[in-house]
């Protein structure tokens, strides 16, 4: 199961839980499966990079996830 974790401001609308495990083998099922828990977080979820296992990532939908994997969503700053 991949720990997914959540900032505090990224998605309030998630009850709280800052993190969950997901059965998933790939980041693009990862969403799938968030999508159907929180419907509309995907939309959200675009706007951030990922990191796995340490490794940012602009676009992850092709990566893998190892059983122990941990998936941390980080929300883009525009600008500078």
């Amino acid at each position: 199961m991949a720990k997914v974790i959540f900032p505090d401001h990224l998605l309030p609308f998630v009850g709280g839980n800052r993190e969950i495990n997901i059965k998933a083998e790939r980041y693009k099922e990862l969403i799938e499966i968030l999508e159907l828990r929180w419907p509309g977080c995907s939309k959200e979820l675009e706007k951030c990079a990922v990191a796995i296992d340490s490794q940012i990532y602009q676009d992850a939908f092709l990566e893998n996830l190892l059983s122990e994997s941990e998936v941390f969503f980080i929300r883009k700053i525009e600008g500078g």
